[in-house]
């Protein structure tokens, strides 16, 4: 689905659900980070977004803004601990207390584990793990100790391991593990600290890959009992909740979004069909080249 500029995001949640709220998206300038922000947006929330792409971010904020919303932008990098420190402090003194999070930002390369180096583990972990561990800890000794908040970490799949992508596995797992601890240490502080862990997701994330894992994701959907891949919107509709009211005694927990991938054994395979109906809630959503 294609953007028009006159259709507007169509979430399942009223319109003014976070009117009043500041909530911070790390990775917004692509993928699922700009499909949460927009959603964000759509229902009242003042977003601010943050990358390394300072392009991309500028262009979200003009959909945001062309959409009716309000968003505001740093390009920094969140595994540089006194460039998070500077900008969480900066955007606090212009716009005030932040009353959400969500840690979307993260990245990784396929490879088999014994080709995996020293630098390139490292610096997984430090996209998809450090720099979350940052981001959460400063906006919680700057802003959230005071005054509460609700914490979203982005995760994966990785309850069976990542075969092929060990790094991340390790660095996403440890991510589920961070968000239990802070959910006990920070409740007294009334924040609340949860993570999704979504599957294959048709993201502008699967162009990133080269040719030759591009055929492997063409047939992914092939192992998903739902016979599909997960919409942006479908993982946006789960952190948004999760940032909700609703979810006011919900702390602690990994929601898995996976269409049930994860699950099963070779001795009851899935049982192929059409494909189930999937929820296309943002009206700027493009369709990865890979998967045309």
């Amino acid at each position: 689905m294609d953007a028009t500029t006159s259709a507007h995001y169509r979430s399942v949640f009223r319109p003014d659900l976070f009117a009043g709220q500041r909530i911070w998206v790390t990775g917004g300038g692509s993928g699922i980070g700009r499909c949460v922000a927009h959603e964000l947006a759509s229902l009242g929330a003042e977003v601010l977004i943050s990358g390394r792409s300072a392009d991309k971010l500028e262009r979200v904020a003009a959909e945001i803004a062309e959409d009716g919303g309000r968003c505001h932008w740093r390009a920094f990098d969140i595994r540089d601990e006194e460039a998070v420190k500077s900008n969480i402090a900066a955007m606090l003194a212009q716009h005030g207390p932040v009353q959400g999070l969500v840690n979307n930002a993260g990245g990784q390369f396929p490879s088999p584990m014994m080709m995996i180096s020293k630098r390139g583990f490292e610096a997984v972990v430090a996209n998809n793990l450090t720099g979350g561990f940052l981001m959460m800890r400063e906006l919680f000794t700057q802003c959230m100790q005071s005054s509460g908040g609700a914490i979203v970490n982005m995760t994966a799949d990785f309850r069976n391991g990542m075969p092929g992508m060990a790094h991340s596995g390790a660095a996403r797992a440890g991510m589920s593990n961070l968000t239990m601890s802070a959910a006990f240490e920070w409740a007294h502080a009334h924040v609340r600290v949860n993570a999704v862990s979504p599957g294959w997701v048709a993201s502008s994330g699967l162009d990133s890959y080269g040719p030759a894992i591009q055929p492997l994701i063409k047939e992914l959907k092939n192992h998903v009992p739902l016979r599909r891949l997960a919409t942006e919107a479908e993982i946006s509709a789960a952190i948004v909740f999760l940032l909700s009211p609703a979810a006011a005694f919900i702390s602690g927990v990994t929601l898995q979004i996976d269409g049930a991938a994860s699950l099963g054994n070779p001795l009851y395979p899935s049982i192929d069909h059409a494909g189930s109906s999937a929820f296309e809630g943002f009206h700027r959503a493009n369709t990865p080249e890979v998967l045309k």
